[in-house]
């Protein structure tokens, strides 16, 4: 209670240097108040998008893999689609069964075949190409009576194929090249005129979740089991189908046909079609319900098909494991694993920077803190040498004199930190408010055009909230920061006091250690 008693009488008494210390530790508190603010909002900022932003792996081709059995020459492109077509194919079943592992929160698929129709014209502007083949054959060579032999010549003419057939002969060799119509592909490709995706969910619909896709009339499918469709603009406009219509499509291996009603009329909107194309390359797809295309293949399994599956990561500290899973199930090593990982940071990195920047903001302003409240605090030790000297006279220890000078300084640092800290809860709230702002308006534009992207049914489907289509939510939570100051800012303001302290008053307790206190007052007199 004496020391106590003694730090505030020289507290009064010194008004003018701790006056300075104090304005000193006010900026401290109120700019790290601040800082600390921003911090703890772009941690906050960060957890939220990455909560409300899922981890996605998907399952494509390991171009890497495949280069090495390809070959390269323009002879080798039949042999190379041949290569290709002996990759094992994604099934169903392999989906399912990678789906089913701890390390997802859930997944999804695109299942995806083919159908044709009598009633339904293909929005198309090319089927075929040109192609040539060259025979060449070794004849016996013929000397006339000079000793010559026969010159080369050069014959056109048609083909029984219908295409243009030339024949050249020189010397002994004759080579016929025959240009015709043909088309060679991959049987992986959908064979019929029109594709059918079908969806597990709607967080698989991914084109419609970005924006590609939106539905202009109608609604979005509700029935993933029903024969429901939803068909682009340029194939209904082509054959003048409504909302509400009656499509028959057939299998193209059995003839069988199977009726669709139209829920929803949708428009594709991106624009990396090629230019010269009559018709975008959605113009004959046509959107369903998975088990519609598990009906299709149950009926025929001869079916081409095509499945896309995308899975829902735990966290990112999943994905090595998951991995190593899919290894262990069987995935082929023509296939690897994709994850949007690297596009979650690009999305946070501008946030990430500007909480790297209050991070160096803080930590200069502590070091330069630090350093001037040393030299202040040894001044005043220097001016209170005769004071020290007395003390030490009459018998104070030199502990009892330190614990005086450390309880002065942390007794004017707690009063102005709780200034500083009430200066920068004020200044916080604009400063955190405009780094959410851009980010809540942001959000909340995304999620209204997801629900306009699936018709005027979208909150039928309970909206992007409920739906959490493609891992994306609102951001209800972040829509304001009354409380950005909070017990945490407190407890981490209370630390850089203490530590301003101790460090500021390393001063006093080296210089009382070593005063003599006859000395002093010998220097005194």
């Amino acid at each position: 209670m004496y020391i106590l008693k003694n730090s505030l009488i020289s507290i009064i008494r010194n008004k003018g240097r701790n006056i300075l210390i104090g304005i000193i530790i006010l900026v401290i508190a109120a700019s790290s108040t601040v800082t600390l603010s921003i911090r703890n909002t772009a941690n906050k900022l960060v957890k939220d998008y990455e909560a409300a932003h899922d981890i996605i792996g998907t399952i494509s081709f390991n171009r890497e893999q495949l280069s090495k059995k390809f070959q390269g020459g323009e002879d080798a492109k039949k042999s190379n689609i041949e290569e290709f077509n002996n990759i094992e194919q994604l099934t169903l079943e392999n989906v399912k069964n990678y789906g089913d592992s701890q390390y997802l929160k859930d997944y999804y698929y695109n299942y995806a075949t083919s159908l044709n129709s009598d009633s339904l014209t293909k929005a198309t502007d090319s089927f075929e190409y040109e192609v040539e083949d060259r025979q060449t054959t070794t004849t016996t060579t013929t000397t006339n009576e000079n000793g010559n032999s026969g010159s080369g010549e050069m014959n056109r003419g048609p083909n029984n194929q219908g295409g243009e057939k030339h024949t050249i002969t020189n010397n002994n060799t004759t080579t016929v090249i025959t240009k015709s119509k043909e088309k060679f592909e991959s049987n992986r490709n959908l064979t019929g005129d029109f594709e059918i995706d079908g969806y597990s969910s709607y967080s698989a619909m991914t084109d419609f979740v970005n924006g590609t896709c939106k539905v202009t009339e109608g609604e979005m499918i509700t029935d993933f089991s029903g024969f429901e469709c939803v068909i682009n603009s340029e194939l209904a406009t082509l054959n003048e189908v409504s909302v509400g219509d009656t499509i028959t499509l057939k299998n193209p291996n059995t003839e069988k046909t199977y009726d669709f009603t139209v829920k929803g009329i949708y428009e594709e909107s991106s624009n990396s079609d090629d230019s010269v194309k009559m018709y975008s390359q959605s113009a004959n797809k046509i959107i369903t319900g998975s088990n519609v295309v598990e009906t299709l293949v149950a009926d025929d399994s001869t079916l081409v098909t095509n499945i896309t599956p995308s899975f829902i990561l735990q966290n990112e500290d999943a994905i090595q494991a998951f991995t190593d899973e899919l290894k262990e199930k069987g995935l082929s090593e023509n296939y690897t694993l994709n994850t949007n990982v690297d596009e979650l940071k690009k999305a946070t990195q501008s946030i990430e920077n500007v909480k790297a920047f209050a991070t160096t903001f803080l930590i200069i302003t502590l070091i330069i803190a630090s350093i001037v409240l040393f030299v202040i605090n040894m001044i005043n030790i220097r001016e209170r040498k005769y004071e020290i000297g007395v003390f030490r006279t009459i018998g104070v220890s030199k502990l009892k004199l330190t614990i005086q000078f450390v309880l002065e300084l942390l007794i004017v640092s707690i009063i102005m930190l709780c200034i500083g800290c009430a200066c920068g809860a004020l200044l916080s709230k604009p400063v955190g408010n405009l780094l959410l702002q851009n980010e809540i308006e942001a959000s909340q534009e995304a999620d209204e055009e997801i629900s306009n992207n699936f018709g005027k049914g979208g909150e039928k489907f309970g909206g992007p909230t409920e739906m959490n289509i493609g891992g994306v939510r609102q951001v209800e939570q972040i829509d304001s920061i009354e409380a950005v100051v909070d017990f945490n800012v407190i407890l981490q303001l209370l630390g850089i006091g203490i530590l301003l302290t101790i460090v500021s008053s390393l001063a006093s307790m080296i210089s009382i250690q070593r005063f003599s206190p006859l000395t002093i007052l010998k220097e005194r007199s």
